[in-house]
């Protein structure tokens, strides 16, 4: 797999309304909509591609990534839509939705993520503070239906391939965030901003 081409097999999108923002990322895999649902919710599955998770997966149910975020399974519509609160740290409660559709033989999966963003952080980092994230967390799912290794965001950023990776996500939500409205500084600077949080330069 060529983990650069990934960056091109997904349609990200910002959507702003205020202090409310909404990054949506839609792709396709090579897969039945049964196998990626149950990539995507069932805990085994789970930490061998995003994280290890603790919980009680199931409507009404509540959940823990290892080191990440937590949160409440709202809605649950097997195997095609779950709607979950998203918690890291003390901050308000965010809302993922992931949806899953049969489109001939292979599987479109659309995510958004819905929060209440601070203006200043907003203004600093832009949609890529998020969209990164969770790029990096569908190329785990991709290498992990394709049986490649999983992406250890850790180190991820120290190796050729996985710095390249990342400021292409970077370069490609600012895209998105011009495609908002946003001026070519306000791009500039937030791809700059999120480019050097998740792959900071060496030394």
């Amino acid at each position: 797999m060529d983990i650069i081409d990934e960056i091109t097999r997904a349609r990200r999108e910002v959507l702003d309304s205020g202090q409310t923002k909404v990054i949506q990322i839609v792709r396709h895999y090579d897969t039945d909509v049964e196998d990626l649902w149950d990539a995507c919710t069932h805990a085994e599955r789970l930490g061998r591609w995003f994280l290890p998770v603790s919980g009680d997966l199931r409507l009404g149910g509540r959940f823990q990534f290892e080191g990440n975020a937590g949160g409440e399974i709202l809605e649950c519509e097997p195997p095609h839509r779950f709607r979950v609160t998203w918690v890291m740290g003390p901050g308000p409660a965010s809302h993922v939705e992931v949806r899953l559709a049969a489109d001939g033989d292979r599987t479109r999966l659309e995510l958004r993520h819905e929060a209440e963003v601070p203006p200043e952080f907003w203004d600093r980092f832009g949609p890529g503070a998020v969209g990164v994230g969770w790029d990096l967390g569908l190329l785990g799912l991709a290498l992990h239906l394709t049986g490649g290794e999983k992406v250890e965001e850790a180190t991820f950023h120290e190796t050729p391939e996985g710095r390249a990776y990342i400021l292409a996500s970077s370069r490609s939500w600012g895209e998105a965030y011009a495609a908002a409205g946003a001026s070519p500084e306000q791009v500039a600077a937030a791809t700059e901003a999120t480019s050097a949080f998740y792959a900071p330069p060496a030394g």
